[in-house]
């Protein structure tokens, strides 16, 4: 089952093709779950370092960079970069796998 992954502000720009070019819009991509454990494996895929990025959320739950993905589920994951970050940090537990 496919990954769905939206890439916003400043992100969008390393996807390419570019889906969309609308300020708040997410870049939306659907990426076959071969390989994939994290997020972190997703970043490698579009050269993104962890250091870019500011808040994850998988299925809606603030997550970790290492949060396990599993096979077969329906996963929609949603990558913010620094310069969009949000006070989730102070207010609700990241899940994390390690």
């Amino acid at each position: 089952m496919p990954i769905q992954v939206k890439f916003y502000g400043d992100l969008k720009e390393k996807i390419q093709p570019q889906q969309t070019t609308d300020v708040g819009s997410p870049n939306i991509v659907n990426i076959e779950n071969k390989g994939i454990n994290n997020v972190l494996d997703i970043l490698k895929m579009y050269t993104i370092e962890e250091n870019e990025i500011s808040h994850i959320f998988i299925n809606g739950k603030y997550s970790g960079i290492r949060k396990k993905i599993n096979f077969g589920d329906k996963v929609i994951i949603a990558i913010f970069p620094k310069n969009m970050g949000v006070l989730y940090k102070w207010y609700f537990n990241k899940e994390e796998n390690d």
